[in-house]
């Protein structure tokens, strides 16, 4: 049916929407990566797995050179899995632009961060798409995937690729957005089988790119714009950060009141209807819950609108740092007779969650940099993260090792802080050697250890 319309309303550039079409329900396509990390290098293996042949476009050198050579630079896809698709002849990673040239499609995941003043920073949406005008070919379909604000597509990407190339969006090349909802180390969902959402611009464009995603992934589900895609990302995280903040604010005044929050959300968790459990933390991390929110508080001002519901959530959920460390300084001060500045404390997960070795705004370093600026000596654990990485993100702590934790090194600690819950942690070696443990995730409780020594923050 859908080729059948295609066939009826060919542009009047000329491009064959129907060999198009076949190209991507058959996966004689050939895919285009641009951004090979926590988003893209996933999207590569779901298209693998369907036989596209599939370039990889990455400016590290490094991370290039790692995945042609069968090696995973994420944890949780396997290099075994890594060096079947480099070994296949079916994917290619580069630096070089120009192979964009070669592709049926360009799918863009490359980063969409906050600048200092807490403002949308596009600045790699925009270079990427300034260097696929280069190379932008009639029929090309060009999807974006990084999360944005409502608007981005059509009013940032699509003046570019019209203005540098002369070419129209519609009628000679296809413009679409699909928000990414990748969620790193979940064993039950993955690219594969999570249900994607398209917006077009055009009808065209829609039909092309929900022809292309659903060719790799089960379940696509077409909306009415790229606005409306976009909307439906900051959406989803705008409900996990803001449910984060309700119960963040609840441990605060649960915990005056001696009442255990976990137990609370626990408990509650047990009605069948009406309830969603979210559960309290250190602070937020990774790409998209801390930063997702404040693209859409960004455009609101643009309809005289102030979102004050979700910077109330997000001013909770940044407090949460300073509220642990306060409550390790007073453990440390009630059960050991020591204060912060002088102790040496043992961070246990860098990590934004567990059993992943994502560092990306993770709370674990805000808490580090709290400590050590409170006269605090800091080492940290994490079996996921060997080493600090040196991004620019992380260049003031980059070169940084995880701890040997053998009992004379766990022992030698004034406190040990959970700030991530790893799986892999060894709980009961940690629980008989450290003198004091802080635990802002309930990680040792759940694990079946309850001591005096051990305090829920």
């Amino acid at each position: 049916m859908m080729a059948q319309t295609l066939q009826t309303q060919q542009p009047e550039g000329g491009v064959n929407l129907p060999e198009i079409l076949k190209k991507f329900q058959t996966a004689q396509a050939c895919v285009a990566v641009v951004g090979l990390g926590y988003v893209g290098l996933p999207l590569v293996d779901a298209l693998f797995s369907n036989g596209f042949d599939i370039i990889g476009l990455d400016l590290d050198t490094k991370r290039v050179d790692q995945l042609n050579n069968g090696v995973s630079p994420i944890k949780h896809i396997r290099s075994e899995r890594i060096k079947e698709i480099a070994e296949s002849g079916k994917f290619r990673a580069t630096i070089t632009p120009e192979r964009l040239a070669d592709a049926d499609a360009v799918i863009i995941c490359v980063p969409t961060p906050l600048t200092k003043q807490r403002e949308p920073d596009l600045t790699y949406v925009i270079e990427t798409t300034k260097t696929v005008a280069r190379y932008l070919k009639p029929g090309q379909l060009v999807t974006l995937e990084s999360t944005t604000y409502p608007g981005t597509t059509t009013e940032v990407m699509k003046p570019l690729l019209e203005r540098e190339t002369g070419l129209k969006s519609g009628q000679d090349f296809f413009l679409a957005y699909s928000p990414e909802r990748e969620d790193p180390g979940n064993a039950q969902f993955s690219a594969h089988n999570t249900p994607k959402v398209v917006g077009g611009d055009g009808e065209d464009a829609l039909k092309l790119a929900t022809a292309l995603y659903s060719k790799f992934i089960g379940t696509v589900v077409g909306v009415s714009s790229p606005e409306t895609a976009e909307a439906v990302k900051l959406t989803e995280n705008i409900f996990r950060a803001v449910n984060i903040a309700l119960v963040n604010e609840l441990k605060v005044v649960y915990s005056r009141m001696g009442i255990d929050i976990w137990e609370v959300i626990d408990t509650a968790k047990t009605k069948p209807f009406g309830f969603m459990p979210f559960y309290p933390g250190p602070g937020l991390g990774g790409h998209c819950i801390p930063i997702d929110p404040f693209y859409l508080t960004w455009k609101a001002r643009e309809f005289d609108v102030h979102t004050r519901f979700i910077e109330l959530a997000g001013e909770i959920n940044n407090n949460m740092v300073r509220y642990v460390t306060d409550n390790l300084a007073e453990a440390l001060s009630t059960h050991a007779e020591k204060s912060l500045k002088g102790s040496k404390i043992l961070l246990l997960g860098l990590a934004y969650k567990r059993n992943v070795d994502d560092m990306r705004e993770s709370p674990s370093l805000k808490i580090l940099e709290n400590l050590e600026s409170r006269g605090a000596q800091v080492d940290y654990l994490d079996p996921y993260l060997p080493e600090i990485p040196a991004t620019r993100e992380h260049a003031p702590l980059a070169g940084r090792r995880s701890i040997d934790p053998t009992p004379e090194r766990l022992r030698g600690y004034d406190a040990a802080f959970l700030a991530t819950d790893h799986d892999n942690f060894d709980y009961a070696a940690l629980a008989e050697h450290c003198k004091l443990i802080v635990d802002s995730r309930n990680g040792f409780e759940k694990h079946g250890f309850k001591a005096a020594h051990i305090v829920k923050t």
